[in-house]
This record gives structure tokens, C-alpha cells and sequence, in this order.
């Protein structure tokens, strides 16, 4: 049972790697793809870590700090590129 939904966390997030570059192919704005594909990997990217903690779940320490690392990190990158696409009116 924990293997078979520790496969389907992993396969999951394998799809949803995948469904994020999609955007890339279409005529929205960069800023656009970019926060479609960053979502997408994030929570790719968590699944799989969270199949991993299903599979090995004596390496729980690391693979704790690896999915909130993940989480802040991204977050963090969102405002920055936000923060940097801000047209600047005072310059």
C-alpha cells in the first residue's frame, strides 16, 4: 500500500514536470511562462520528495528539509522576479 502511493506521488510529480513546460510553447508573456513553469516544478518537485519520504522513510530529516528549502526558496525567487519585472516610473 505505502509503495504503490509512494509510485503514484513520484508519478505525479513526473506529470506535473512535464505539464509546466507546456506554457512555454505558447504567445503569453514571459513572466507568464515562467510563473506557470515555476509552479509546476515546485509542486513536481514536492511530490516526489514526499513519494521519497514514503520509500525511505528513515532519511526523513533530509528529505524534511528538502521540500520546506524547496518552498521558501521558490517563494522567495517568485517575489524577486516579480519585484523585478515591476515597470520603475521614477527613473
Amino acid at each position: 500500500m505505502v509503495e504503490n502511493l509512494s509510485l503514484f506521488f513520484m508519478g505525479f510529480g513526473l506529470v506535473l514536470w512535464f505539464w509546466g513546460t507546456f506554457p512555454l510553447l505558447g504567445d503569453r508573456s514571459v513572466l507568464f511562462k515562467l510563473h506557470s513553469l515555476s509552479v509546476a516544478d515546485t509542486l513536481g518537485s514536492m511530490s516526489i520528495l514526499l513519494g521519497l519520504l514514503l520509500k525511505i522513510p528513515k532519511e526523513w530529516p533530509l528529505l524534511l528539509l528538502a521540500l520546506l528549502s524547496l518552498a521558501i526558496w521558490n517563494t522567495i525567487l517568485g517575489y524577486v522576479l516579480a519585484y523585478c519585472s515591476q515597470n520603475r516610473l521614477d527613473s
